[in-house]
């Protein structure tokens, strides 16, 4: 929505990029909800953008993303009276006029939850052009793109397609909770809309919720849950808790659900239909949990088949972009895929609120300004591998090493990526830090923890003794792009790590059924030739490394490849649970000597951890993360 309030994509001008005309350059900002972040755009190419969380190292901050603002305009060489506009991902008043609504029909039963968010509602989300301006010291004009829009252009607008159908799927934003749209050139319609209290987020919230996990972080537990357990509840999922019509559409049965009227997802006649209370957070998971978790699974996979066969029909598009915080569930994604219902398929590597900031920018250039909008002349899409965040030079790292005293060794690199391969093959675990920063929630080699695939303990020891998380959790494969086939069932590049797809059978070892309730013994079965990256079930959830958006990490994984044969290694995040992934040196050198990584790399330095100097740290460290 614009500031007058019309919407963005209504407001078209005269296009602003012909020939002597200046270049038209958008900020895109997502605020006040969770995964805060920042997008700067001219004229559609995406110059930077980067989470609040980063800065912060608050894990998923919701907080006005001043310092994402601040990279966002010093990485673009920028200053903020330069911008055309500031545009906010999401239309604060609609979302209001939703808040409003359900409190009012939750009666004194929505007493509480009022309390608890008007405060952030009238003192931020309603003034989001003072926030702006005071943060930015100008008078720059500030626009509106509502959630859903934000999503769907985030999706379509960097994708490699001149058309497509559009799909996006979350918790909420204003009203809407699923959109389904088509896509050519400038336009972008949403032709059906699926509205709030009826979620499929939410519907999978409240079963992390349930679980015994933090909603807005835990969905992805649930669904490296899943696998260790049977969708012995899913019929009755389908049965009592939401009604799927043919085409998709849906409608959650309320009487089980409480989001409406308070903080919490469920209540007891949820409680009463499943068998039991909800599992204490921190406390034993049970194959109770494990087979809740693979039946909300099943249940989203079969919504999100049913969703794209309808926009299939209702679209005759051939290929698909998807957005949305249910995008990341890249099981449902490889499950699409593997449907063959649409010929491609792109999703926003950003997906959740995040890539709002992405959308919000975009949709302002293409609909608002009236920029022509353009693709790359090669095949690859318009996110650049989406190494979209601050890169560190080696005078700035030598420098920090310097004066930290710490022992390091510089080698080029190519001599880089030849010790690593002989590194990782002797079985270390490596900190890998070169480039410019991943945006999005997922590491592709920028920001990375590197692990041997062949080992079969390296799982558990890097869940248990690096990450300090569960240990059921899963660890994706990295592997080179043209190598992917030999190891995958997968038809497709996966350069953004969100696609799960089968451990070929020529690669897989037998192993006995899984029983009990040891999760470190059932992890540690080798199911495959590369048990590190091989789940339960035999998937993976595959990051496919081209030489063209990330050259040094596929160099890396050449020589592994030719030391060992191998053309697979262990890719997880640099951060340790309850903490952002790292941004700056000194975020990987504290994460590097807080857990028993041997090796860290910083751009052409490698450090050893039996070089360095004694670390003195707060013993008390991890009190600063709130565990998720």
């Amino acid at each position: 929505m614009g500031s007058d309030g019309q919407p963005v994509m209504n407001q078209t001008q005269a296009p602003q990029n012909g020939e002597g005309q200046s270049p038209v350059t958008v900020l895109g900002i997502s605020a006040f909800y969770h995964d805060s972040a920042a997008c700067l755009t001219r004229d559609g190419q995406i110059l930077a953008a980067a989470q609040e969380e980063r800065f912060t190292r608050k894990r998923h901050d919701p907080r006005f993303c001043a310092h994402a603002i601040q990279y966002c305009l010093e990485a673009g060489e920028v200053e903020a009276d330069q911008l055309d506009a500031v545009v906010f991902y999401d239309n604060p008043l609609l979302t209001l006029d939703r808040i409003m609504h359900t409190l009012a029909e939750a009666g004194e039963a929505g007493l509480a939850s009022w309390l608890s968010g008007a405060p952030g509602w009238l003192g931020a989300k309603l003034f989001v052009e003072r926030l702006v301006r005071e943060e930015l010291q100008c008078d720059v004009p500030v626009l509106y793109c509502e959630h859903h829009f934000s999503h769907a252009a985030s999706a379509f607008y960097p994708s490699p397609f001149e058309n497509a159908a559009v799909l996006t799927v979350d918790g909420v934003g204003e009203w809407a909770t699923t959109t389904l749209g088509t896509a050519e050139g400038n336009d972008l319609q949403i032709l059906e809309e699926i509205h709030f209290p009826h979620s499929l987020g939410l519907l999978y919230s409240a079963f992390t919720q349930y679980c015994g996990f933090k909603v807005n972080s835990g969905e992805y537990k649930v669904m490296g849950l899943a696998p260790y357990g049977q969708p012995r509840y899913a019929e009755l999922i389908l049965d009592q808790l939401i009604d799927v019509k043919a085409d998709g559409s849906f409608r959650l049965n309320m009487d089980y659900f409480q989001f409406t009227r308070s903080m919490h997802m469920t209540d007891s006649h949820f409680e009463d239909l499943l068998g039991g209370p909800a599992r204490e957070p921190e406390s034993q998971i049970t194959q109770r949990e494990m087979d809740l978790a693979a039946s909300v699974q099943k249940v989203t996979e079969h919504v999100m088949v049913r969703l794209c066969r309808h926009l299939r029909e209702l679209t005759g598009r051939t290929r698909l972009c998807l957005a949305g915080g249910v995008a990341l569930n890249c099981v449902a994604n490889g499950v699409v895929q593997r449907e063959k219902i649409f010929d491609a398929i792109w999703i926003q590597p950003a997906a959740g609120d995040a890539g709002g900031a992405v959308g919000a920018a975009l949709m302002a250039t293409y609909a608002h300004f009236g920029v022509a909008r353009h693709r790359p002349h090669h095949d690859r899409d318009a996110q650049q591998g989406s190494y979209l965040g601050p890169r560190y030079g080696n005078a700035e790292i030598r420098a920090m090493l310097e004066h930290g005293g710490y022992t390091y060794h510089e080698m080029d690199d190519s001599q880089r990526a030849q010790h690593l391969a002989r590194v990782l093959a002797e079985g270390k675990v490596v900190g890998y830090m070169v480039g410019r920063m991943e945006f999005g929630p997922r590491s592709l080699g920028a920001r990375s923890i590197l692990a041997d695939a062949r080992n079969p303990v390296t799982q558990s020891v890097l869940n248990l003794k690096i990450k300090f998380r569960e240990s059921f959790r899963p660890f994706a494969p990295s592997v080179l792009d043209t190598r992917c086939r030999d190891y995958f069932d997968l038809e497709s590049d996966s350069p953004y790590m969100l696609l799960v797809a089968p451990v070929r059978e020529e690669i897989r070892k037998e192993t006995p059924p899984a029983t009990g309730e040891d999760m470190i013994a059932i992890v540690n079965q080798e199911r495959s030739t590369i048990p590190a990256v091989t789940h339960v079930d035999h998937s993976a959830r595959v990051q496919t490394v081209g030489a063209a958006e990330k050259p040094d990490f596929h160099q890396l994984l050449s020589a592994f490849e030719q030391l060992t044969g191998s053309a697979v290694v262990v890719n997880t995040s640099f951060n340790v649970r309850g903490e952002p992934i790292v941004c700056t040196p000194q975020d990987a050198y504290k994460c590097f000597m807080r857990t028993d990584m041997d090796v860290l790399v910083l751009e052409n330095f490698v450090l050893y951890k039996h070089e360095q100097p004694e670390f003195k740290d707060d013993a008390n460290w991890r009190d600063e993360y709130e565990l998720d």
